[in-house]
This record gives C-alpha cells, structure tokens and sequence, in this order.
C-alpha cells in the first residue's frame, strides 16, 4: 500500500475522460494512493506543470491531441525531475523505440492492471529516490565544507592519504613537518614523513593496507620533518573518503612523556566506564564502517542487542547504587562468548550491543541463544542479593542493502521490542533474505484460518450506526466483518488481502450477506425498522448465482430487499463497469439498494452515475482529514452534496471525527454521518442461525 503521506500527484494526458477514470481506478485499487488531474491541451499542460508539479505523468501512447513527444519537450521545459510514463493497450516494437526515443522512462500495459500499478510504484520508488540521493548530494556537500573547515582549523596534524600519496593535508599537518604550502607535499609520498630506521616496517604496513587489510587503530614511531629532525610520534589511521575515492586519514600526535597517560585518555575516548567495554559513540562509528563493508560485499556480519528483561523492576530489588555492579557483572560475562574480532560495547542504560564478523546466520543465532541460556543460569551476587535475571536477545545479519548503521540498529530494535513484547528471555534474529520466505509462509498460515473459519462459523459481524442528519426514517448501520481467533477478534486488514488472493472474498461475501439478512430479521422481528450497509466485493459481481441466492434468502427470511444497501467503492465499479451495471439492475429487481463508497475520488466522479445508479453516495473519507480548517475540502463536500441531491441520491460522510466537522457537515447538505466519534462498531447479537 501506498502510505498516506506518499500519495503521488498524477497527471494524466488522456484523450477520453472515461479512460483516464479506468487508469485511476486500477491504480487504486492496487493500493497506490492518487491526486489526479488531467491535460487535454499544451495550454492545460504548461499551466499543470506550472501550478502543481506533478510527481508522474502518465502519458497515452495513442494521444492525439497531446502526443508524447509535445508532452515530453513540455516536462523538459519545466525543468523539474518527472517520471514520464507511456500506456497503451496494444505496444509494437516500434512504438517501444519511439517511446524512449521521445523522452519516456518506461512503458505500461494498459490492459494489465497489475503492470500498470507495478510500474507506476517503481518509477515512483525511482523518484522519491532521485530526490533522496539529491537531499543527500546537497548535505553531503555542506558537510564536505564543514569538515573542511573544521579541518583547516583543528590543532591536531591532520591528513588524508590516497594510495600511500598526500591528498590533503591541514595546516597543523604543514606547520609541524615545516612546510609552507600543502604544494610542497602535494606529490609527496607519507614515506618521506617517516624516519629511516622505521621506514622498512611502514612501508609493509602500507602493502597490507592496499591488500585491503584494516589499518591499526595507532602506531609509535619516529616521523620525520623537512629538514631531516625527527620526533617521536603516535600516528592514528581512520578509513575515510575524500572526493569520492577511499583513502586513510591519519593523524599524527608527539607521543606523551607518560605512556599510561595516553592509554588512559583513549579508555575515557572509547569506553564505557561502568563495563569497560566500548561506548555508544564508539560502537555506532564500527557499525556504520561495518555497513560500508557490507556494501562493498563482505558479508557474514551482523549486530546483536542485549536488554535486561524488567529492568525496572530488578533495580528496585537490588538498589539503585548496586545497578553500576550489575551491569559490571553482566558485560564480565558477555566477554566470555565473544572472539576476538567482535566488538561490544553499552548502547544504553542497560541495552548491549555486539558487532561480530566472520558468524553466518546460525552462528550468529547460535550466539544469540548462547547469551540468553547463560544469563537466564548465571545466578548473580549483587551486594547482599543474589539474583537471578533474563535477558532478551535481538540480533539483525547486515547484507549489501543495508544503507547505514541507523537502519541496522532500528531493525534490530524492532526485532528485540518484539520479543520483549513476547514475554522477554527469548533469543531471535533478523534475517532480510528470509523475510520472504517468511511472508509465504504467513500467507500460508492466514490461509488456513480463513478456510478454517469459513468452514467453522468462525466469523463475527459489527455494526456500525449510520446517522441521520435529515431525520430521515428507520435506522441505519453499516456491517463489517471481523475474524474470531485466539486472543480477540481480527480487524480484516490482516485477511482480507489473502482471501483476495486465493479468491475467497466471495465465499465471505455469501457468509456477511446470509448472515446479515437473518440479524436483520431478527431486529425487525423486534419492530424495528433497520437498513444494512453490506460491502460486496468486484469478484462476486461475476457470480451468477449471487442475485438469485440473495433472493432466497429474502424470501427465507421473509424480509423486505430494501432494508439491504450494497456497497463497492468508486474505483473497483469503474474497472468492473459492466457487470456493475447488471448487478445494480438486478438489485432493483429486488429493491435493494447500492452505494458507492469512496465517491468523490476520480476525476469526473458523477460522470459514473450515467451508468450506475447509485441511491447512495459516501464520499471519499480524504475531504474528511482536518475539515475544520480545510476550507477547500469544505467547498468540495459542499459542491457534491448539491450536485447529488440535484440528481436525487443521498451524500454520507465516512470517518467524522470531531463535533467541528458535524456543524460543517450539517451546513453542506450531507444526509448520513459515520465514524468512531459518532459510535464505534458493535458486535451484532450472535443467534443461532444454523448454516449458511
């Protein structure tokens, strides 16, 4: 699904207005959020791509009155960066050529929805992309200039070496081997900074280094100045990047008269004081390098994070000022699992981290196991107590499409709330290459309640109100479909995509509809005159049997037709246009009504109503997000509820979420309310109904 605040701005050049309805319904009905409008001339064009700059046009390869190429020279006029994308029903080879030649990134075949809605989602990816990678080129460049600066200014000697050559140098680099200009060194070789009794073995570390070996992270020698002194010194190495090529950055320091000292300062640099191993700072400066490791195809790496399970409540039993001992404690015995390569370090207050090499994904969940089994045995002496803890264990492998140490570190966050989420002391790790594996077998498994439930009245039904403005007669209720399972009841975002899937919607369909009819009865029974709003799917409009089966069960349940409102939204009636249109004449037949949900989304959404007579029109619950200050949203409801009234349909409005919106909506002319300010939905009394 496209998420809301990704909804693309669509401009279509289409020829015929009915088309360009089918385009935006199938697109919708992919899940692809859409603000459409559309060109019928270069004047419309110029004054779009003016106004608006939209984020895609899609362009109709067959277009006489805009063709392609016009279009195209227009975008390019413009400008701005726009995914231009041709369809058509029938492309030759030909027109592929031309098309690209002309100035399109890709070609769609309209009559295939799911190509269609494939290639709208990948160029729009590619765009939202492009803009990205600009946003970045651009904070990368002032960030370039800020370290430049910061750089020029720092008082450490400072300086960046490609292929054993200066690139770069500061001018606290400059002023300590005495040189004027960075000209002087510019082709100078790191070698000649280096004295001669220590050159030899520099010089096998530069050779390592082209291997691909890491550096040192510091390194005692003599270096040497220009005009041939020499002073001890601490060179410091640190892969970096300067003008887009890979180089070290090294530092040099004089080397301090008390070596213990200098070991101390690094230790507050790096470490956590607590457990003494690596700090936050530290350990997220490894994973990002980690992650440009992976990009470049070293794999076999990955992150694990270790939490205290009821970390709160473990600290009040053992005392605040026994937590520091605690956690010493607890990164001892980390210590013990790791190799020497792994590096582990304090994330938070009491959340570790570990960053290990050379472990594929069983060793690593091997290692995840180990830690939790070790702490879960491990009985901890604290002060006077003696405790006994869990852990949860989150770990995350970090592949080549890890874009940084950000993203690995919140995947594997998700992972390790998910867990403590389960209870905590579990063990569990993210695997990207598996994900799909996974979602098939989820949709495996969401397949299986379905048929199950279908089979075992495992089905609930809601209701809810839908309010007269009007005062109109009788009471008035949409119906929505829940799952019964385990824990509570299942909102059907979780199966109804899998029973569209598998073509199993319209086996729901018959089960809502059945069922409804006999609550209907039952209500009316009770002398109250009621109407059900029922959801019907576009596959059961292709089912022959549907009419004459609601009609039995009418008649069963000798209940009158018009206490029954079917509904389908805009998008999926326009793409199902003419069995649509039987379908509604046949509920006439039975004088049931129909509705028509999201209206309101296309371009030219009355133009619908010549073929499909609607009694209901539920406008698009888009105008319905911050209508108190929407004044534009305001004048469109009001537009459309006096459009449908003048052609004798009633307006409902979904999704109210305020008393404000009430008022506004009152004053527009709308004849019907709904939403959860209103009233949530309620379970429908369960009777025995028996079988469907």
């Amino acid at each position: 699904m496209t998420k809301p605040d990704n909804v693309i701005k669509l401009l279509l050049i289409e020829d015929s207005p009915d088309e360009a309805e089918q385009i935006i319904s199938m697109l919708r009905n992919g899940g692809i959020a859409v603000r459409p409008s559309r060109a019928a001339n270069e004047a419309e064009l110029e004054d779009l791509l003016e106004r608006q700059t939209p984020d895609m046009i899609l362009c109709s390869l067959g277009s006489r009155d805009l063709p392609l190429r016009q279009s195209a020279e227009a975008v390019n006029r413009s400008g701005k960066d726009i995914a231009l994308v041709v369809y058509g029903s029938s492309i030759a080879d030909n027109d592929v050529v031309e098309a690209f030649r002309d100035g399109a990134r890709a070609l769609a075949l309209q009559n295939r929805p799911d190509h269609l809605q494939m290639i709208v989602r990948r160029e729009f990816e590619a765009l939202t992309m492009r803009r990205s990678v600009r946003r970045l080129e651009n904070a990368l460049r002032e960030s370039e200039r800020r370290c430049s600066d910061l750089l020029d200014s720092s008082r450490d000697p400072i300086a960046y070496v490609h292929e054993g050559m200066h690139v770069r140098a500061n001018r606290a680099y400059l002023e300590t081997f005495g040189y004027e200009d960075f000209e002087d060194i510019e082709s100078m070789s790191i070698l000649d900074m280096v004295a001669s009794e220590d050159a030899d073995d520099f010089k096998s570390l530069l050779k390592r280094l082209s291997k691909g070996e890491r550096p040192p992270q510091k390194l005692n020698l003599k270096a040497q100045r220009g005009d041939g002194t020499t002073f001890d010194a601490v060179m410091e190495f640190a892969e970096a990047m300067y003008e887009g090529e890979p180089c070290q950055q090294i530092v040099f320091r004089q080397q301090e008269s008390d070596p213990g000292t200098s070991e101390e300062l690094e230790d507050l640099r790096t470490k956590d004081l607590i457990t003494d191993l690596f700090n936050r700072h530290y350990l997220t400066t490894e994973l990002d390098r980690v992650v440009a490791a992976a990009n470049a195809g070293k794999s076999d790496q990955a992150l694990i994070l270790l939490e205290l399970d009821n970390h709160r409540t473990v600290v009040d039993g053992i005392g605040l000022g026994n937590t520091d001992l605690l956690l010493g404690d607890m990164a001892n015995l980390l210590r013990r699992y790791l190799k020497e390569t792994d590096i582990a370090g304090r994330l938070g207050e009491h959340t570790f981290g570990i960053i290990v090499h050379d472990r594929g994904v069983e060793a690593v969940s091997q290692l995840a196991e180990s830690l939790r089994k070790a702490f879960e045995e491990r009985i901890f002496e604290v002060g006077k107590n003696s405790i006994n803890l869990t852990i949860s264990v989150a770990g995350s492998l970090i592949g080549e499409k890890a874009t940084n140490g950000n993203a690995v570190l919140d995947q594997a966050s998700i992972t390790l709330r998910t867990v403590q989420a389960e209870g905590g002391n579990i063990a569990r790790v993210f695997d990207p290459a598996a994900k799909d594996k996974a979602d098939a077998e989820k949709n495996r498994h969401w397949l299986k309640l379905i048929k199950e439930a279908l089979a075992n009245d495992g089905y609930l039904l809601y209701y809810q109100p839908i309010i007269s403005l009007q005062g109109a007669e009788g009471e008035y209720y949409e119906i929505l479909l829940r799952m019964k399972g385990p824990k509570g009841e299942i909102l059907p975002g979780f199966f109804m995509p899998i029973a569209e899937q598998y073509d199993l919607l319209p086996q729901l369909d018959r089960w809502v509809i059945g069922t409804a009819i006999r609550a209907l009865s039952e209500r009316e029974h009770g002398g109250r005159k009621t109407t059900f709003f029922i959801k019907l799917c576009p596959q059961s409009l292709e089912d022959p049997g549907l009419l004459p089966w609601v009609a039995l069960q009418l008649k069963n349940a000798r209940q009158r037709g018009d206490a029954l409102v079917f509904e389908m939204p805009e998008s999926k009636v326009v793409t199902s246009l003419k069995p649509a249109r039987a379908f509604v004449r046949g509920l006439e037949q039975l004088h049931c009504g129909f509705a028509l949900e999201q209206f309101g989304s296309g371009l030219n959404s009355f133009q619908l109503l010549k073929h499909i007579p609607a009694h209901y029109l539920k406008v698009d619950r888009s105008y319905m997000a911050d209508l108190p200050k929407n004044k534009e949203n305001q004048e469109r409801i009001k537009s459309m509820c006096e459009q449908a009234h003048n052609a004798g349909k009633l307006t409902i409005a979904e999704f109210v979420e305020d008393a404000a919106s009430m008022s506004i909506l009152f004053s527009c002319g709308i004849n019907f309310v709904q939403g959860n300010f209103l009233q949530e939905p309620e379970q429908v009394m369960t009777y025995d109904f028996g079988g469907t």
